[in-house]
Order: structure tokens, then C-alpha cells, then sequence
């Protein structure tokens, strides 16, 4: 692995985007670093200041990885003009949405269903050191073979039979996962709720963090509460793109006014 470092955008924070519940391969060190997955990249990734130092390989895919190529002020000027969201901003837009793999992220969020965040990360961990290559993400071969038998040290419970629904969809090509990126919203999260154990709110997130839809909204107990407190008559339309409000918001009312009523 090389050392390497990037520059940041203005205001970007990494410790919000890795720990804002889009993604659990990351874990933060005692200094404040990262160390992860993303994808089938290993790094240790340390922001100081508006620089990123990156112990890994291939600067391009973290550039991508992380976003840091799109201007987010521009949304954020349109999001100033709600006092919600504009609060929201000022304590979470240092979070970016990740470009993250589709099939990782189908998987992880099919496991992160009902399901606390401490429980995810040692389930995907067991998942990929027990049925990846050398710690890699299992493809969908690798598990699509597998059974509740061969997978019950992974200890998923319920969800191991979503996960071996999605893997052999997926496999088989009955899910197809490079169509689905080309589809219309409507259309793409219907094709994902095909899959055992993939609702509405699952399918949003799915589309939101594994296919980079910035159009997709997932709601969750957190944005029910935002909704029902903030926005009683639907979210505005001319807010967008409501995915990037909706982590802004996510990470604000869950870290910042959890106990709020």
C-alpha cells in the first residue's frame, strides 16, 4: 500500500460520512482515523484539515468513492431557504452520499433491517472474513451456493434467508443489478422489493447509497419524526435532491434533538 493524499472540499467531514448509517465497513481508530473496506479496497483514511491521507492504492477511487469531485454548496444554497434543513446544514453538511458497490449495499441494508448498527457491522464482518476473499465483499456466486446451514455462523437469523434470496436472484440474473441502475425510480424500487426482506424503506436506501439515486427517500423512525415535526403537510417539492437533505437530516435529528418531542 502507498501513502497518498487528496484535497477536500471546504467544510467536508469524513467522520460524518463514513459514521452517518450509510455504510459499516469503516472503524475509527483512537486517533481519529479510519480503517475499512470500500469495496474491494483496504485503506487507512485520516482527514486533516481540508486534506485526506489515504495509506492504500488508486487516489481516482477515493476521489469517487467519497463524492469529492460534486459540488454540494450549490444544493446547499437551495436547502438555506428552509429553516430545517438549514439547521441541519450547519451541524451535518460535511457528509457526502458515498458511491458505494449496488450488491455490498443491497446486502448490508437487507441485514441492517430492524436490526442496531454494533449488530450490522459483526454480522457483515463474519460475512465477508467467513465467505469473501481475503476479507473482500462475497460475491453473489459465492453465496448464492450457500445454505442456512453453512451460513448460521454468520449469526444473521431471520435475515439469512433474505440474504440467500438476494444471492441467487442476483446470480441467476433474475435480478439484474446494471438494468435496475438505468431505471426509473418507481421502476427500480420495484424490482429490488422482488427480494425477500426488501420493503420500501429498504429499497430506498438501497437505491440512495448502492446506486447513487439522489432522487430515492428512504424514511426511517428518525424522518417519520422530522415529517411529523417539521413538514405536517409532505415534504416540499422544491427541495432537492431530497436524498442528500434526507442524510442532512438523518444525521441531525438522530446526533443533535434525539430527545426532542
Amino acid at each position: 500500500m502507498d501513502n497518498f493524499s487528496l484535497p477536500l472540499p471546504h467544510g467536508f467531514s469524513l467522520r460524518d460520512t463514513l459514521m452517518c448509517g450509510q455504510c459499516f465497513r469503516w472503524e475509527e481508530q483512537p486517533d481519529g482515523s479510519f480503517v475499512g473496506w470500500a469495496g474491494d479496497h483496504y485503506a487507512t483514511l485520516c482527514q486533516q484539515e481540508d486534506t485526506l491521507l489515504i495509506t492504500g492504492s488508486d487516489p481516482d477511487f477515493w476521489m469517487e468513492y467519497l463524492d469529492l469531485q460534486e459540488d454540494y454548496d450549490r444544493w446547499k444554497t437551495v436547502f438555506a431557504a428552509d429553516q430545517t434543513l438549514s439547521a441541519a446544514v450547519e451541524k451535518c453538511g460535511g457528509i457526502r452520499i458515498l458511491r458505494q458497490q449496488p450488491w455490498e449495499t443491497l446486502i448490508s441494508f437487507i441485514i441492517s433491517a430492524n436490526n442496531n448498527i454494533p449488530r450490522i457491522r459483526g454480522i457483515i464482518d463474519r460475512l465477508c472474513n467467513g465467505f469473501g476473499t481475503d476479507g473482500n465483499f462475497p460475491t453473489p456466486q459465492q453465496l448464492s451456493v450457500q445454505t442456512p446451514e453453512t451460513l448460521a455462523p454468520v449469526r444473521a437469523g431471520f435475515r439469512t434467508k433474505y440474504i440467500l434470496d438476494a444471492a441467487q436472484k442476483v446470480a441467476d440474473g433474475t435480478l439484474n443489478l446494471d438494468e435496475i441502475a438505468h431505471m426509473p425510480l418507481e421502476e427500480a424500487r420495484k424490482q429490488l422489493m422482488t427480494v425477500k426482506g426488501i420493503g420500501p424503506k429498504v429499497a430506498e436506501c438501497i437505491l440512495l447509497y448502492g446506486f447513487h439515486r439522489l432522487d430515492a427517500f428512504p424514511v426511517d423512525t428518525w424522518i417519520k419524526k422530522v415529517l411529523c415535526r417539521c413538514y405536517p403537510d409532505g415534504f416540499p417539492a422544491w427541495i432537492a435532491p431530497k436524498g442528500v437533505a434526507q442524510q442532512y437530516l438523518f444525521h441531525y435529528i438522530r446526533i443533535y434533538c434525539p430527545k426532542e418531542d
